[in-house]
């Protein structure tokens, strides 16, 4: 029985498994306490992704999202030898005094980062409290990551979205992938496996964003 729900699981990955597959190829590649700009991008992408299964609720956050992956990316083509290390890019806009601006790459790794804070927390919750209601585990997850750094603006756009925001079966069913019947403990063996991968990898990148002094900004 073990045997066939780990095939099946091969054959129908979840999309949380699918994000921890493609976060652990890339992260064989990074040097040690150096985060890889290609590493930090492949979690991003893999948000805006599960994101667009949500649909309009998470729009707002899907744009900023994209939004700063492509600033990001642009930055890394420019010279992918020079800038294949978020601390060279938040070096260069330090010595250069553009990493406070609006429009800055430091601000897209910054706010990346922090809507993967929020991803995390919302995982490690939907896993531990399997009584909770979403708006609960989504309320909490803010809470603990975002709404510090929100502007009004910002904090109203998030109150809106809580409103609209799918229910927790709708959820799972979305992050179980192309497999309604797999079952729930596959789904925290795969949001298990990707915590491990992400939770290390966002402890350097926050770290690293107050070596720089850069973890204090706020939105509006």
């Amino acid at each position: 029985m073990k045997k066939a729900v780990e095939a099946k699981r091969d054959v129908f990955p979840t999309e949380i498994r699918l994000a921890a597959e493609e976060l652990s190829v890339v992260a064989v590649k990074q040097e040690e306490h150096k985060p890889s700009t290609l590493i930090f991008l492949a979690p991003s992408k893999s948000l805006l992704h599960i994101l667009d299964k949500i649909g309009p609720t998470m729009a707002v956050m899907r744009q900023d999202v994209q939004r700063n992956i492509e600033r990001l990316e642009k930055m890394y083509l420019i010279d992918p030898s020079l800038y294949s290390s978020l601390g060279e890019i938040l070096k260069r806009e330090m010595d250069d005094g553009t990493a406070r601006k609006r429009e800055s790459c430091s601000r897209a790794i910054l706010w990346l980062t922090r809507s993967l804070n929020f991803s995390l927390a919302l995982l490690e919750f939907l896993e531990k409290e399997s009584e909770w209601s979403l708006e609960q585990i989504v309320e909490e997850s803010y809470k603990s990551t975002l709404k510090p750094w929100h502007g009004w603006i910002s904090s109203a756009a998030y109150k809106v979205a809580l409103k609209l925001i799918p229910e927790k079966e709708v959820l799972s069913s979305i992050l179980m992938g192309d497999d309604d019947e797999q079952e729930c403990n596959s789904l925290k063996d795969d949001i298990q496996m990707l915590v491990s991968l992400l939770r290390p990898l966002l402890d350097e990148i926050n770290a690293l964003l107050r070596k720089f002094r850069l973890d204090r900004i706020k939105s509006t």
